[in-house]
């Protein structure tokens, strides 16, 4: 009797130990059990590539960890390439794909109205998103700028670094109000104030079934060529829009590489690494994210199958 009590509590032990780390982001590697730390952008890409991967290699297994989690306990953390990684001593980043980042403001708000026509180039959007003592007088007392209010976000894995750096800006120099948690909370900002502007990640701003743009937002009209025009407007698709930027990329647009950054490489991740250049970033376009050009993949490949496996 005793011995089958033991038991039970052994079995119950562990499976409260497996939630527990499934729940806290707790690297187990003796289940076979790796983690992933995505911002939501990237997430729906993240989760194809489990589920694709899970048919190959169905011994090993890849689970996203949400909410806050000890990065120590974490393989795999998908980054932007304007993030600060630097204080991540011995890591290394690969990277897939990239990620477009565009102004918007709610569909049929006073923003939008404000807004209609003007054709920002890149130094009017920095004007519009921006605080610096080096603006010319005139754009100082531009009355259309002054009443808009601006969102941008706050967290580490936010798309607001990578915007301001395209523009020679530093986060901190945003005006406006700063909003903390994952971008896709920008949308709902400006959703609930009638002047609020943003931006955010085509995944977060598509539909990614439609491929049209999401119903309650509006793309701010940028200075952009003739026949880009209708691509970058409110009737534009997310197809478009992705095989212009990768054909040029125009400086009203952001566009960063997004990678996968780990510290240690063991077979299970090095071989994911290596199916997710080769098989995984298939995958992109339909999530919304670029494509690297041919040399720039092929390099990320010849990373993996040489450094990285030295690592080991």
């Amino acid at each position: 009797m005793k011995r089958i009590a033991f038991t039970i509590a052994l079995v119950l032990s562990l499976g409260l130990n497996n939630v527990w780390a499934e729940g806290n982001g707790v690297n187990n590697t003796n289940s076979g059990v790796r983690t992933i730390k995505s911002p939501r952008f990237a997430r729906p890409l993240v989760e194809k590539w489990i589920e694709e991967y899970a048919k190959t290699e169905p011994g090993v297994v890849f689970q996203i960890v949400k909410g806050s989690a000890n990065q120590d306990n974490i393989d795999l953390n998908i980054v932007s390439d304007n993030q600060d990684n630097s204080n991540q001593e011995f890591s290394h980043i690969v990277y897939f794909g990239e990620t477009a980042v565009l102004p918007i403001t709610a569909r049929s708000s006073e923003a939008a109205r404000l807004l209609e026509g003007k054709h920002l180039n890149a130094k009017k959007l920095k004007q519009l998103f921006f605080l610096n003592d080096d603006f010319e007088e005139e754009v100082k007392k531009n009355k259309t700028f002054e009443t808009i209010i601006i969102y941008s976000g706050s967290n580490a894995s936010s798309v607001a670094a990578s915007f301001a750096h395209n523009f020679g800006e530093e986060s901190a120099n945003f005006r406006g109000k700063r909003i903390t948690g994952d971008d896709l909370f920008l949308n709902t900002a400006i959703s609930k104030d009638p002047l609020g502007v943003t931006f955010n990640a085509l995944s977060n701003i598509f539909d990614l079934k439609s491929r049209h743009l999401k119903s309650d937002l509006s793309l701010v009209g940028l200075d952009l060529k003739k026949d880009l025009e209708n691509s970058f407007s409110d009737n534009g698709t997310l197809d478009d829009v992705l095989n212009i930027l990768e054909n040029g990329k125009p400086a009203e647009i952001t566009v960063e590489k997004v990678g996968i950054r780990f510290n240690n490489a063991d077979d299970a991740v090095n071989h994911f690494l290596q199916w997710i250049l080769e098989n995984g970033i298939k995958y992109n376009h339909e999530y919304g994210l670029l494509n690297l050009d041919k040399k720039e993949t092929n390099a990320q490949i010849n990373k993996v199958q040489s450094v990285l496996t030295a690592l080991k």
